[in-house]
């Protein structure tokens, strides 16, 4: 792969969350929000990676080294701006993304599927109730217990210090969360009782340890039903 195809933007160092689940936090081009890389790794030493962020050779070395690129997660419309790089740097990848989202991302890189074509005893892709197949849950299996793995459903992150950080927050109501943001609710929920029923029922989890956003910051333990129980009341 060319030097200049593998673009890569400044990160965080990989959160080894536990045995099977890794976190990472990259930037995203001239705005102060940041978005998250989730890694899965399954039993066979398979790897399910939501919402790619390229990173550093170091990183994805160490990578490369904990288990193989299996399934690559395209789990929205908008969460595509690497996929195209790491199914190049992996051809084998499986591509899955929400029945909604397979035309906008098929632009980018080729769509092999859906939640339907992903299943493993510790790890499922399901569909969040309320957005027309706009988004999808990946839970987790661990051995501390189970994470929940969203995408822009629900934005957690402080309000940014720059101008225009600001007032895009503002504008879209993202910030400062958890939240569901005023973008969200006019571009993707179909049907609002719907899926806030489906936040709320998703707090009930049983042995819920962490719930993962795609912006940005980590909720875990007690936090991570109480995050998304206040996200609902957004809706």
């Amino acid at each position: 792969m060319a030097d200049d195809d593998w673009k890569v933007l400044p990160h965080d160092p990989i959160e080894k969350l536990t045995e099977n689940l890794w976190r990472v936090v990259g930037s995203i081009p001239r705005v102060q929000m940041r978005r998250v890389m989730t890694v899965v790794r399954l039993g066979d030493g398979r790897l399910v990676i939501h919402s790619a962020v390229a990173m550093d050779e170091p990183s994805m070395a160490a990578l490369e080294a904990w288990g193989r690129p299996s399934f690559l997660i395209v789990p929205n419309r908008w969460h595509r701006m690497d996929a195209a790089r790491f199914k190049r740097r992996y051809p084998s990848l499986k591509v899955l993304t929400p029945p909604r989202a397979q035309k906008l991302v098929a632009t980018v890189v080729a769509v092999d599927g859906t939640h339907e074509d992903f299943g493993d005893d510790r790890v499922q892709l399901t569909p969040l109730a309320g957005v027309g197949d706009g988004e999808q849950i990946l839970r987790v299996r661990s051995n501390d217990g189970v994470t929940l793995v969203l995408t822009d459903c629900i934005f957690n992150m402080a309000k940014p210090r720059d101008f225009f950080g600001r007032t895009i927050t503002t504008l879209m109501g993202s910030a400062p969360g958890p939240r569901v943001s005023r973008l969200f609710k006019a571009a993707v929920i179909k049907d609002r009782d719907a899926f806030r029923g489906d936040l709320e029922r998703l707090a009930t989890t049983p042995e819920l340890v962490r719930l993962i956003v795609a912006h940005d910051r980590l909720a875990t333990g007690p936090a991570a039903a109480a995050a998304l129980r206040e996200a609902a009341t957004y809706v």
